[in-house]
Order: structure tokens, then sequence, then C-alpha cells
């Protein structure tokens, strides 16, 4: 899986999150890096349906390098959308950001200029797990946290926690159960939980920071995993989580922009 890296991080936590949960940096967070879907690749050309109805997106060339994206409708049952571009139309597609239901726009900037991008929505849906809150103690990531053994960061998949056999149509009974987070140190968590889903296309880690009105993704792990570590941001020092086992649905149009000489 590729390595997760936040910008908000120092550059001391780098090395660690090389193995943790591939980073999910939704529009209205400071980015950890792009994300990427489970396993590195876009949602699958023929997912199961869900999610409800398509989205209608529209992409305008707002600058000669910059491109924003914005949609509207895309099933108001979703769990949330996962963006994706190519520079050819038959793809390959690469994923920009899962993003929350409230999200509608989203800006794709400094691109290759002259070069035609293709962009297209897909629903996302699933049940979550109930939530947990952390409050990490205080301080920052030291040269000490990156010298210590981190093996805990690496997604895994333990047997004993696995009870599949739920399909995600199946609603809560599919859902995660049992989620628990321990503080490693003062900005990581490791999560564990029990898989109850048999057809997932992976899992979400969700993070509504204190103060905050809603859940967003944070991080995604391939289907099967039921446990990974986070290097947090200075924001989630106290948060709640929760992990969704989830789907792709309905996919959205694909609009077709031609970016233009950089500088200009």
């Amino acid at each position: 899986m590729r390595p997760a890296i936040r910008a908000a991080v120092p550059a001391v936590a780098l090395a660690l999150v090389a193995a943790a949960c591939s980073a999910q940096p939704p529009a209205e967070r400071p980015a950890r890096g792009p994300a990427t879907s489970p396993g590195g690749a876009a949602a699958p050309e023929n997912p199961p349906p869900g999610g409800g109805p398509a989205a209608t997106l529209r992409a305008v060339l707002t600058t000669p390098t910059d491109i924003d994206l914005s949609w509207r409708g895309g099933g108001p049952g979703a769990a949330g959308h996962v963006l994706e571009f190519a520079t050819d139309e038959a793809g390959p597609y690469t994923v920009l950001q899962y993003l929350s239901p409230g999200v509608t726009t989203y800006r794709h900037p400094d691109l290759m200029p002259r070069t035609t991008f293709y962009y297209r929505l897909r629903t996302i849906d699933g049940p979550a797990s109930a939530p947990v809150d952390v409050a990490l103690p205080p301080g920052e990531l030291t040269t000490r946290d990156q010298e210590s053994d981190h093996d805990w960061l690496a997604p895994r998949r333990d047997p004993g926690r696995s009870a599949t056999g739920r399909s995600i149509r199946d609603g809560g009974a599919a859902a995660p159960s049992g989620l628990k987070a321990v503080v490693k140190h003062a900005n990581g968590i490791l999560f564990t939980w029990t898989d109850h889903a048999s057809d997932e296309e992976g899992f979400l880690l969700e993070a509504r920071t204190r103060g905050g009105s809603a859940y967003a993704p944070v991080a995604v792990v391939d289907p099967d995993i039921n446990s990974c570590g986070l290097i947090t941001l200075p924001t989630e020092k106290r948060a709640s989580y929760r992990v969704r086992a989830f789907s792709y649905g309905a996919r959205s149009n694909v609009p077709r922009l031609t970016t233009g000489q950089a500088g200009l």
C-alpha cells in the first residue's frame, strides 16, 4: 500500500507514516498526501449497486493549471463519495479523495499544462461501527517516537477478529463491531475492530474532531483488514473515531478539461 504522508506532520514523522493506513485527506482538512483506494487502484468498473443515484459532476478551469470541481445529487443517503481522475477517458483512474457527504466541491491544483483531464465521482455506502472517543496526551511527535518500534502502524488482518458472512446490503448487521483505540504515544493510535462484512471494497476510518459537526474520512484500508495505526494531526488531540465497511455505488458523468500554459 502506498505511503501515507501528511503535510502537517513534521519531517521526523515521515518514516513512521510510511507503514500506516493509507492517508485520506478530505478537502476541508490539511493534506497528508494523495489518497489511494484499497490496493492503490481506482474503484472497480462494475461495483455492486448502492449509495443512491449518480451525482452530476461539473469541472471548471479556474486558472490555466487549476481545475475546480463541484457536484450535486449523488444519493442523499450515501455515506460519501470518491473522486477520481485520469488523463485518458478509458483510464486508468486514480483516486483524488474520499469525501464526506456534506462536501460538494474540490480543487485539483497545480496540474500539468496543456494536458487533458477526465473526472468521475462515485457514491460510497456501507455501515459504520459505534464511535470511540480518544484523548491523546500533550506533546508533539519526537525523534524518540520515530526511533521506537512502530510495527503496530501496519494494516493487518487478525483471524480472531473476523466474523465475516454478512453483506453490506444487510445494513447494520455488516457493520464493524468492537472498535478499540489504543494510544501508543502523543500522536499515535492503534485501531482494532471485528469485521462482519463479506463483500466490502475496503474500510474507511472516519474522525470527528472536538467541536466538529460531522465525521470525515481520514484513512482507507483494504478489505478484510481489522487493525491499523494512525499518526494524528495536531487538531486530532481530542476526536471521535469510527470505522466503516464500504462498497462503491453509482458513478457520475465524466467531464473533461484541457489545461492551459503555466504562468499565463
